[in-house]
């Protein structure tokens, strides 16, 4: 059998990852340019300025995608690359390579799915406040008015943010992410706030100005809990545990996607967040909650949890030695089964994986192929639970692989492999992996292949 007729096989990457060109043609900077310039930041001191050279190189890559048959790339536009202040003068040049690229990709038979923030913030508007500002969700509207005004007649797919919870939580709670601030709760929480608003407004631009019908989500970060049985008592604990708050952080997922979609913050996280909530001025929610059509979720991996048997949960420690990624995350292919189930039953939305996929330990081999089997048995686990997800009810309706290619992994800079198609960072020269020839064959059987 295979996966459901129309279901949308894709790959994914963001701007700043992939791009380079950081000084070029106009392009104003974002906080990642200026986190990339302070010694000890990212790994080994590696930046963005040239990434995988996307910039020049987008006709190559596009002409991979169609011989991969991707049926559509998740991109994301560098909002600085368009206005190079945030708002005001449109810089011409960075608002036509999202043209051309777009018609790259439409040339050979991959549809565009574009993300308008995911995370290479102007700086201009940091040193404005960043999201602290009263009039940044105000900012993050005039900049979707001028994406979608250019390039909507061909994009019909949006997604507003690419993870609040890591670009608020890392970025401005734990400063280990651009802009690198430790803010107290308070503004945590008022940052986090205001990217809400700018996600309603961004939808509310997109359904006014699209030149086709939208179709319009998010890309949140999928935190999963997984029964340590099939119980009724370990799932109905694992439900629990995934829609509850229980701590000072931005690691959850009800506090951004309950807003979204039921126009409230969850009565736990208020609770919790009592003293330090900023204030909320009438028809912040309304704003916020917004028709969508589908929620994306970003699930690498999960946490198993299990009943105490008086009405509490606790998480369920792994074996020894567990099966690890590059990135030292826990392999639970499970993830891909429960995340999109508890998603859909809590939320009624169609679900779109907008991200999965595995950090790998690659090279090229003697026979100058890039083998990568472990990353093929990894996505072929995760795409078997998808489809047992879907068989037992939930609506999914598509996947997006991370990443097309290796590229710039944030703090980890180039240390860490994600690509179906590796990128000699040296000379640029791009070369399909092992993963790549079999997502193809995935494709082309619409998942048969994976199962």
């Amino acid at each position: 059998m295979s996966f459901p007729k129309d279901f949308v096989w894709g790959a994914a990457a963001a701007s700043y990852q992939v791009e380079g060109a950081a000084y070029e043609d106009g392009k104003g900077l974002s906080i990642w340019d200026t986190m990339c310039r302070q010694r000890g930041k990212v790994w080994e001191d590696n930046t963005g300025d040239i990434a995988c050279d996307h910039y020049h190189r987008y006709k190559e890559d596009a002409r991979l995608m169609g011989e991969i048959g991707l049926k559509a790339y998740r991109l994301s536009i560098s909002w600085p690359r368009v206005l190079p202040e945030g708002v005001g003068k449109i810089n011409q040049k960075g608002l036509d390579f999202y043209d051309r690229l777009i018609n790259a990709l439409m040339e050979n038979g991959v549809q565009p799915w574009v993300t308008l923030f995911h995370w290479d913030y102007p700086y201009a508007l940091y040193c404005r406040g960043g999201w602290l500002n009263q009039d940044s969700s105000d900012w993050f509207a005039e900049y979707t008015g001028v994406i979608v005004d250019k390039i909507s007649d061909r994009v019909s797919n949006w997604m507003t943010l690419n993870e609040p919870q890591v670009f608020i939580g890392i970025g401005h709670q734990t400063g280990l992410h651009a802009p690198n601030l430790q803010l107290g709760f308070h503004d945590v929480l008022l940052a986090a706030h205001n990217a809400l608003l700018a996600h309603g407004k961004a939808v509310q631009v997109i359904r006014a100005r699209s030149k086709t019908k939208p179709t319009i989500g998010a890309a949140l970060v999928g935190m999963t809990s997984m029964p340590a049985t099939n119980s009724p008592e370990d799932i109905e604990a694992a439900r629990g545990r995934m829609f509850s708050i229980w701590n000072k952080n931005c690691w959850n997922n009800t506090w951004f996607a309950d807003p979204m979609v039921f126009g409230t913050y969850p009565q736990d996280g208020m609770k919790i967040f009592e003293s330090e909530m900023p204030a909320i001025a009438d028809g912040d929610m309304k704003t916020i909650r917004q028709p969508l059509d589908f929620y994306g979720a970003n699930i690498y991996t999960g946490q198993t949890i299990s009943s105490t048997g008086d009405g509490g949960t606790k998480s369920v420690k792994s074996p020894d030695g567990p099966p690890l990624t590059t990135m030292e995350w826990q392999v639970k292919p499970e993830s891909l089964y429960w995340g999109p189930r508890f998603l859909y039953e809590r939320y009624n939305l169609p679900i779109f994986i907008t991200e999965n996929g595995m950090g790998n330990c690659d090279w090229i081999h003697r026979d100058g192929k890039i083998h990568d089997p472990q990353r093929i048995d990894f996505l072929a686990r995760y795409l078997s639970e998808l489809k047992h997800a879907i068989d037992d009810g939930a609506t999914v309706k598509g996947y997006f692989l991370w990443s097309i290619m290796d590229n710039f992994e944030w703090l980890f800079g180039y240390k860490q492999r994600f690509g179906i198609i590796y990128v000699d960072y040296a000379t640029g020269e791009r070369t399909l992996k092992d993963s790549a020839h079999w997502y193809k064959e995935v494709i082309a059987s619409n998942g048969r292949r994976a199962l």
